[in-house]
């Protein structure tokens, strides 16, 4: 099965329909090898189709997020950036110093949406995020100077 039949299929199984507009903004998403703006996508399917409204693009992201099928995330830029989710999970280190950006792989937190839920009775979506800090190498060089 293709990526885009099993999306047109997860999205009917969810009780959305698999729109024309919906399936090309998620192709955008899923196909961008990383992070991508609501203005990219905005620019990818205008490419195959002129008449898309960005408003198109948030709504049908708001409906894929809800679905975790793509992720909403403040990476610290002016505007969130969105990315497939997919069966691999994973966050990002960013640094405040030098803004570089290292992965982490969600086994990471194995056990902290437990303990949250034991412990204050919440379920954590942990699905994609960022945590903002000084990486090793900006901390070294402010340590020398």
């Amino acid at each position: 099965m293709s990526c885009e039949s099993a999306t047109a299929l997860a999205l009917k199984e969810s009780g959305h329909r698999p729109t024309p507009q919906r399936l090309m903004i998620l192709s955008a998403v899923r196909h961008t090898p990383g992070h991508v703006t609501v203005a990219q996508i905005v620019e990818q399917v205008k490419e195959s189709y002129p008449f898309i409204d960005p408003s198109t693009v948030y709504r049908t992201l708001a409906v894929l997020k809800d679905e975790r099928l793509v992720s909403e995330t403040d990476m610290g830029a002016a505007e969130a950036v969105y990315e497939w989710i997919g069966q691999t999970r994973h966050h990002h280190l960013i640094c405040r110093v030098c803004e570089g950006v290292t992965s982490f792989e969600d086994r990471h937190l194995d056990g902290v949406g437990e303990h949250i839920r034991q412990n204050h009775g919440f379920e954590a979506d942990l699905d994609h995020f960022a945590i903002f800090g000084v990486c090793e190498d900006c901390s070294a060089e402010s340590a020398h100077a």
